[in-house]
């Protein structure tokens, strides 16, 4: 693998309640270095990231319903309809975990298909933040995933107690079958991280320690 499809798989993330302005632009500025995939950013910059990538290959992505996704359900297409708007064309969505813990999986894929209707063309990322799922609801809320439409499941925030593990990323592959993607993410640091979760059967990685990890490439 080369650096340039190492970084062709990596989202390259700055989600730090405290970035300013300046941080989006530096960063969008090292994001065409390999290029990334995509520059994923607060909802308030995703204008700022398109804005400086504009005529690149590197794509701006964005959150819905971050960190802890537990949004009334519709809020979240909202938020989808202005990042679109505004110049993101992948968007990363916590599920409603709550919903989903109280046995409401209509409401939850209701919340899903309905930013999957509203922005098509977008590429959604459904976010099951496994550390609070069991091996069976993680199988399930992939499923939830696959019948709304989505184009990825995504193992973590990064804000949960704990991120991405080679495990569920395996489970998950596994238990996708092809119909969906995977996207790792939450305390992926360094190469050998990212080249175990991308061998468990990632598509796709999210980390703001890309920039590192793929100038360890040799």
């Amino acid at each position: 693998m080369t650096k340039e499809e190492l970084a062709g798989k990596i989202d390259l993330t700055v989600l730090n309640p405290a970035a300013t302005v300046k941080d989006i632009e530096d960063l969008a500025k090292k994001a065409l270095i390999y290029p990334f995939a995509t520059l994923c950013v607060p909802p308030c910059y995703a204008s700022v990231a398109a804005r400086a990538l504009k005529g690149s290959p590197v794509r701006t992505s964005t959150v819905l319903g971050f960190p802890l996704g537990y949004n009334a359900v519709g809020v979240k297409r909202g938020e989808a309809l202005k990042a679109v708007m505004d110049g993101a064309s992948e968007l990363d969505m916590v599920m409603n975990i709550a919903l989903f813990k109280s046995g409401e999986l209509r409401g939850v894929e209701e919340d899903i298909s309905g930013v999957v209707k509203a922005v098509q063309g977008a590429l959604i990322k459904v976010i099951i933040e496994a550390c609070y799922l069991t091996d069976e609801e993680k199988l399930r809320a992939l499923e939830i995933s696959v019948n709304a439409g989505a184009h990825f499941v995504k193992t973590s925030t990064g804000f949960g107690p704990k991120g991405a593990t080679v495990e569920d990323v395996r489970l998950l592959s596994k238990g996708s079958s092809g119909r969906i993607r995977i996207k790792a993410a939450g305390g992926i640091k360094t190469l050998d991280e990212a080249l175990r979760m991308i061998e468990a059967g990632a598509d796709r990685l999210g980390t703001s320690s890309g920039l590192s990890i793929v100038a360890g490439l040799s």
